[in-house]
């Protein structure tokens, strides 16, 4: 049975976003649903829910029903957010909230290839179009792997995790889970901490297929995009490289950068007005009592911003549009 689903941080998200009657809000990640339902019985308001797996947009289509078209589902990616809502007419949101990395929901269904704890097939894909988890292992070179693998999962043992998959596969294709997994082991000892071996390179893995640290770059410029003045954003990292682009990002918009060197002759030059102002200086991390009851929110940090009214800036960061 599929362990139950509870929503990270959920607390601190609506404390964040504050939800009022007539408001307009984006559930970037539905997943199982938790933040919109919140965010619909804490106020009279109404939440745009995108998710790019379909399994999720069938499933979430039956609580359309229940909020009496007050959630508006849409399948997509959230970092195609701006454009999705655009097309439906909307131009401004009062709130955004992100689950980021992968769901629980889909770590539970083997079939979709996501986690080694159960075997599946390996496949990760959480749009099921395009390459396979699969498809990279057997094919890519073995350093395009390494580098993977070390880029994406922080794995430093990738290129001896890499060599031992290219020479593996020479007598035959990887197609499961528990097939890389094993391997893996073999190759990567277990941590002191008690995380399994094979943890980085899966994430390695998932991280590439899915283009997930692109997608976080283009969901929080589309958030700039949406957000109106006063708009709040509330985004929930799981690992260190999804929570330093939500943060370098933020500290850039906010204006809140290392000073320059005061030995430096003054440019006489300004960047763009900030668009958003931190709510909160660093990360706010789940509670003791969430910790005991849900093991998914210990790696959780979330950080936390409010929209300016300032243009928001070219995606190059060269000024406002």
């Amino acid at each position: 049975m599929s362990r139950p689903h509870f929503p990270v941080m959920l607390k601190e998200v609506l404390d964040v976003l504050q939800p009022r009657d007539g408001g307009v809000y984006v559930d970037g990640t539905f997943g199982n649903g938790g933040y919109s339902k919140a965010f619909l019985q804490a106020a009279n308001c109404t939440v745009w829910a995108i998710d790019r797996d379909p399994n999720v947009i069938a499933k979430a289509k039956y609580m359309e029903a229940e909020f009496n078209g007050r959630l508006k589902v849409v399948q997509g990616r959230f970092g195609d957010m701006a454009d999705l809502l655009h097309g439906h007419g909307v131009g401004n949101v009062d709130g955004v909230a992100l689950d980021l990395g992968v769901s629980s929901m889909q770590l539970d269904q083997a079939e979709r290839g996501f986690s080694f704890k159960n075997d599946g097939p390996l496949d990760m894909r959480m749009e099921q179009t395009g390459q396979t988890a699969a498809d990279v292992v057997n094919l890519f070179d073995e350093e395009d792997l390494a580098n993977l693998i070390y880029e994406f999962g922080e794995e430093r043992r990738s290129r001896h995790v890499a060599h031992a998959i290219v020479e593996a596969r020479k007598e035959q294709k990887f197609t499961r889970t528990r097939e890389l997994a094993e391997l893996v082991r073999r190759v990567v000892r277990k941590s002191k901490d008690g995380i399994d071996s094979a943890t980085r390179t899966f994430q390695g893995l998932r991280i590439y297929i899915n283009d997930e640290l692109g997608e976080v770059d283009r969901g929080l410029m589309g958030a700039e995009k949406l957000l109106g003045p006063n708009g709040r954003l509330a985004v929930v990292s799981f690992h260190s490289l999804e929570d330093r682009r939500v943060k370098v990002f933020l500290n850039e918009r906010s204006g809140n950068l290392p000073n320059p060197s005061r030995h430096l002759p003054d440019s006489g030059t300004r960047g763009p007005d900030p668009t958003f102002k931190l709510l909160k200086r660093g990360v706010v991390k789940p509670s003791k009592d969430e910790c005991r009851l849900n093991a998914r929110s210990r790696s959780a940090r979330m950080r936390l911003a409010e929209r300016t009214n300032a243009d928001s800036w070219a995606p190059s960061g060269g000024g406002p549009t």
